[in-house]
Parts: structure tokens; sequence; C-alpha cells
């Protein structure tokens, strides 16, 4: 991937994140001579192209206080995993939901998500909520709460 000397005051000023300000592109936009609607359209562009991979958010829950983080993994039968996959992605406790190979015979999850909370037994309330309300009692599940926290950043393209 090159980088046009172009792009590159661009990609300086987002890629350590977003100003958090009410308008994040015009600050950027400030900040590099550009106009705001240059730099959501290079942005958006760059995305189209591929240069950008992925742009979003990254939440440092810990210091929101969430700091009981757990993976849930589920064993769903392949008939049900797009469907099963939908309803918890949809759950706003649910903050990632996404499918992985079963690794037979250690390991036969194949559904992934993730729930935040302010302590282990808020999350596990919430996973039998989960299970009570979407009708998974019959599905296999274990919760695996994170024992260390790395640091978390997004792309460094420069």
């Amino acid at each position: 991937m090159v980088i046009s000397e172009r792009d590159s005051p661009l990609i300086a000023a987002i890629q350590s994140g977003l100003p958090l300000v009410s308008h994040p592109y015009a600050e950027v936009a400030r900040q590099i001579g550009w106009s705001e609607e240059q730099v959501i359209t290079r942005i958006n562009e760059m995305q189209r192209s591929g240069i950008i991979k992925r742009f979003g958010v990254v939440v440092r829950h810990h210091e929101l206080g969430y700091i009981a983080n757990a993976m849930v993994v589920w064993d769903l039968p392949e008939e049900r995993l797009d469907e099963v996959g939908r309803m918890l992605g949809d759950q706003p406790c649910v903050t990632l939901c996404y499918q992985r190979p079963r690794r037979l015979p250690e390991w036969p999850y194949n559904l992934f998500s993730m729930i935040h909370g302010r302590s282990q037994q808020q999350v596990t309330a919430q996973v039998k909520q989960l299970i009570d309300e979407l009708g998974l009692s019959d599905i296999s599940y274990e919760i695996l709460f994170s024992g260390q926290r790395f640091k978390q950043r997004g792309a460094r393209y420069q």
C-alpha cells in the first residue's frame, strides 16, 4: 500500500483518533489546511480504494467502568447459526458477534459474542437473560472472562 504525499497529512491527523469535539472532521481540516468536505470526501475515497481498511471507534471499556469483559462462546447447530447470530448481534449488551470454525474435538464452539459489564455478576446475569429471552436454553456455551488487558488502538499507516 502506497500512501501519496497528498494523503500523508490526513493520515497522520486521523490515525491516532479523531479529535473529541462536536465537529471532528472540521477540526482535522483546520489542522491540515483542508476543508471539512475535502477531509470527508478523501476518507471515503481511501476506504473505497482499500487504503483505509477499517474506520471506526475504539472504545476503552475499562475507562468507562466496564471492567468485566467476557467472550461468550456458543456451540450452535449450523442451521441455527445465522438466526442466533443475528439475534445476539442485535442485543444492546453484545458488542461483537461473529462465526468461527470449530476445532474438534477440543473446541466445539462456532459463534463468539463479546459482552462488557461493570462486574462478572452483571455479565453472567446478562448472559442468562439472553438465554431466556432468545430461547437458547438448549445451546451449550461458556463464558470466558478476560484475564489480561491489551493496548487498544486503531490501525497505523505511517
